[in-house]
C-alpha cells in the first residue's frame, strides 16, 4: 500500500497524517482535556482501551482509508513544541463530476480561544482545495453548536441550509446546518 504522507504548515501548525510515534502527544491531549464545555464538546474521554497498539491500528486505518480516497485524518499539531491540539477529518462524498467532500473540525478545549482552530481550518481548505482537488467542501454543524458555526463564518464558509434529519447522532435523526466553500 502506498503511504499518503502530505504535510502542511502554517505559521504557527503542522498539519499531517498520524504517525505510529505521536502516541504519546495524541494520548496527551486527550488526557489533559478540560470537562466538558457544552454538549459537542466531549470534554475528558476515557482512553484505557488506547493503548499504543490500538493507536498504531488506528494510525494504519487511517492510511488505507486515505489511499482509497474515503476520508483524510490530519493531526493538528503545534509548532513550536509537537503537541497534538486537535484532528481534522476531509472525507470524499463524490468525485467524478462533483469533486465534493465534508469535512470536520476539533481542537481539544484546553487549547481552545487562541485561534488554533481558524488556523487549522483555513489550512485544511486549502490542503482540500489545492492537494486534494475537491470543488466543494461543506460542514455539517448541529443547530446549537454555536462556536462551529462562529467557527465556519470566520473562515469564510457560507451558510447554504437546514438539512432535516440528517445525521444519526444521540440516538436521533438530527437537524444540521449546511455549510460551505467551493474552491475560488
Amino acid at each position: 500500500m502506498e503511504k499518503f504522507d502530505y504535510r502542511s504548515e502554517t505559521e504557527r501548525l503542522i498539519i499531517r497524517p498520524l504517525q505510529k510515534d505521536d502516541y504519546i502527544n495524541w494520548l496527551n491531549g486527550f488526557e489533559n482535556r478540560f470537562p466538558s464545555q457544552h454538549r459537542h464538546d466531549q470534554g475528558k474521554v476515557d482512553m484505557t482501551e488506547c493503548t499504543r497498539d490500538w493507536f498504531h491500528h488506528l494510525v494504519d486505518r487511517h492510511q488505507e482509508l486515505a489511499c482509497t480516497d474515503a476520508v483524510y485524518v490530519f493531526g493538528v499539531f503545534r509548532k513550536e513544541d509537537g503537541t497534538h491540539l486537535g484532528t481534522i477529518d476531509i472525507a470524499t462524498l463524490a468525485r467524478a463530476n462533483f469533486q465534493w467532500a465534508s469535512f470536520g473540525y476539533t481542537i481539544h478545549n484546553q487549547y481552545w480561544r487562541q485561534g488554533y482552530g481558524k488556523e487549522a481550518v483555513k489550512e485544511a481548505l486549502n490542503i482540500a482545495f489545492e492537494h486534494l482537488k475537491f470543488h466543494r467542501i461543506e460542514a455539517h454543524i448541529n443547530l446549537d453548536n454555536t462556536p462551529s458555526i462562529k467557527l465556519a463564518e470566520r473562515v469564510g464558509m457560507e451558510f447554504e441550509c437546514i438539512r432535516k434529519g440528517f445525521i444519526h447522532e444521540y440516538d436521533e435523526w438530527t437537524d444540521h446546518l449546511v455549510y460551505y466553500k467551493n474552491i475560488n
